[in-house]
């Protein structure tokens, strides 16, 4: 009985240390908690352009192509010109002497053809630089060239590609016959590795016609003159129908070589800065920073007004900041200040 008594207590105690035991393992180590899994990624859209950055327009978007800005020849020899049309803003800029050169951006719009292209100057190149845009030119200033070299934009040069992405029209002698199609502007884009894309915030305000009726002073007809050859004379004659303004170039009305359609703005900004001849050739030296006096012409109105830039690019700006443009196109003219706008610039009712 004893014995028993005594092998009942040694199971009893066994089978305790076996549960005793079990339960140490199960508490084992600590469980690992699980790691959170991290939120998937959801792709954020790219904002899409609804307006036209230069122009203000909507309806034909998204504008989410990268601005060209090509040189446009202006001596009377090379008007009329091709595909100024089309373009959103041009800078009309003196080359040398009192002779002046387009610099026409586009980027709601390109044209089939565009030229004649003439020689940079290194404010193109600078102002190209400021606008993100693809460069496209025949030929440089020395200041340009070295520009040009650095890198500092992406670009084509008909100097390079005279013959091939660039031809000579037969109608016309050199150097005002160099031509350039958007499609080979497209090619040389791909030839160079350069971005397609627009991918820069341009600082411009607009308004639709008519949403202001206190613009300022009425001013239909304009003239801005660099020097006095009348050949560089540039008028505006304001149509109260269309809300545009037609550009005539010493004495005759500016328009597309191949389809003849008249150039016509929204708006008509005239700005003075430093000029300085810097050469026997009359090439000159402009300020493009400093800011200065300017006039903003619209809707059949003058607002008088300075300029100023935001990232490199030229602005109006009235009592209360950036100036509004109409929207549509608009035409910059960058004239010297001496004589100034007082004397380059005439306007009536």
């Amino acid at each position: 009985m004893k014995k028993w008594l005594i092998l009942l207590v040694l199971l009893i105690v066994a089978a305790g240390l076996i549960f005793w035991l079990m339960g140490r393992e199960d508490a084992g180590e600590p469980e690992t908690p699980e790691t959170p899994q991290e939120p998937e990624e959801t792709e954020v859209p790219e904002e899409v352009l609804t307006a036209a950055p230069f122009t203000g327009m909507q309806g034909d978007g998204p504008y989410d192509s990268r601005a060209v800005m090509a040189v446009i020849n202006n001596h009377p020899a090379a008007r009329p010109q091709t595909g100024l049309v089309e373009a959103d803003m041009v800078f009309e800029i003196i080359a040398e002497y009192n002779i002046t050169r387009f610099l026409a951006l586009y980027q709601s719009q390109f044209p089939v053809n565009i030229g004649p292209v003439r020689s940079a100057r290194d404010y193109f190149v600078e102002l190209a630089d400021a606008y993100d845009a693809f460069f496209v030119t025949h030929g440089y200033s020395p200041e340009a060239k070295r520009l040009l070299d650095s890198g500092v934009v992406d670009q084509i040069n008909g100097m390079q590609y005279d013959g091939t992405l660039f031809k000579r029209s037969l109608d016309r002698v050199a150097p005002h016959n160099s031509y350039i199609t958007y499609e080979n502007v497209e090619l040389a884009m791909e030839m160079t590795g350069a971005s397609t894309n627009y991918s820069m915030k341009a600082p411009y305000a607009f308004s639709v016609p008519g949403s202001n009726d206190k613009l300022g002073e009425q001013a239909a007809s304009i003239e801005v003159t660099y020097g006095g050859d009348p050949l560089f004379a540039s008028t505006y004659t304001y149509d109260a129908g269309s809300q545009l303004y037609a550009r005539a170039s010493g004495g005759v009305a500016t328009a597309d070589k191949e389809t003849s359609q008249p150039i016509e703005v929204a708006n008509v900004l005239v700005i003075e800065t430093a000029h300085e001849t810097i050469d026997a050739k009359g090439r000159q030296e402009i300020d493009l920073t400093s800011g200065g006096q300017a006039l903003l012409f619209r809707e059949g109105t003058v607002q008088e007004s300075t300029w100023r830039t935001e990232s490199g690019m030229l602005v109006p700006v009235g009592k209360n900041g950036i100036a509004e443009l109409t929207q549509g196109k608009t035409w910059i003219h960058i004239i010297p200040e001496s004589p100034g706008i007082g004397q380059a610039v005439q306007y009536s009712p």
